[in-house]
């Protein structure tokens, strides 16, 4: 049975990643240290080809993605649903206004409540971990025997391990989630393997958090 072969990659870093502040929607572009980490990216995947390179629409995981399809003649195809979790009225603070403002909510963030749901248009971890599953499992189907790349963010990272491994929503995260890393899945018939995670050879240092 043909397989699909699904490079994963994290947007380079935001001046919001280096603050600790919860981007989610917000539009926030890669900062010098990001751009740095998507070239160097690039670099990393130069002899890889892609049948084609997916991204979330936010400029963060686009101006990542366009900056490896330099490399490449794979087309890039921009998915609203690939975008990070939306935090409602989170999104713009750091984690530590976020614990005094709203401490009730911010616990229920961290430990990862999937029912909860931020006020302010915000997601629930529930919906959130869905629209990824269905995303990530909707571009694997277009690609059978075929080898892509995707581009996204933290929280999506978060819920692609977990759908890989099997790992439940509700469990503390204990895998790392950095910026411009490596990370290597294959979907095989129904099932997943993991092959690569947090590879970072390629990179001098990289950011990692829960999630942004």
């Amino acid at each position: 049975m043909p397989s699909t072969r699904i490079c994963l990659v994290r947007h380079g870093e935001t001046a919001w990643n280096a603050e600790q502040r919860l981007q989610g929607h917000e539009d926030i572009a890669l900062n010098a240290k990001g751009l740095a980490q998507a070239q160097a990216i690039a670099a990393a995947l130069a002899s890889c080809e892609f049948s084609a390179i997916y991204h979330s629409d936010l400029q963060r995981a686009t101006a990542t993605a366009r900056t490896i399809a330099s490399q490449r003649p794979a087309p890039l195809i921009a998915e609203a649903a690939l975008r990070e979790r939306h935090f409602g009225i989170l999104q713009g603070i750091t984690r530590e206004q976020a614990e005094q403002r709203y401490p009730g909510l911010y616990a229920a963030l961290r430990t990862h409540n999937p029912a909860m749901t931020p006020p302010g248009e915000g997601e629930s971890l529930n919906a959130f971990a869905t629209r990824i599953h269905d995303a990530l499992h909707a571009i694997a189907a277009r690609h059978l025997g075929e080898t892509i790349l995707i581009v996204s963010h933290g929280g999506c990272m978060d819920i692609m391990y977990r759908i890989v491994t099997g790992k439940a929503l509700t469990e503390v995260r204990d895998f790392r989630l950095g910026n411009a890393t490596l990370n290597w899945i294959e979907r095989v018939g129904s099932g997943w393997k993991m092959q690569v995670w947090d590879e970072k050879a390629h990179l001098l240092d990289c950011f990692d958090e829960i999630s942004a």
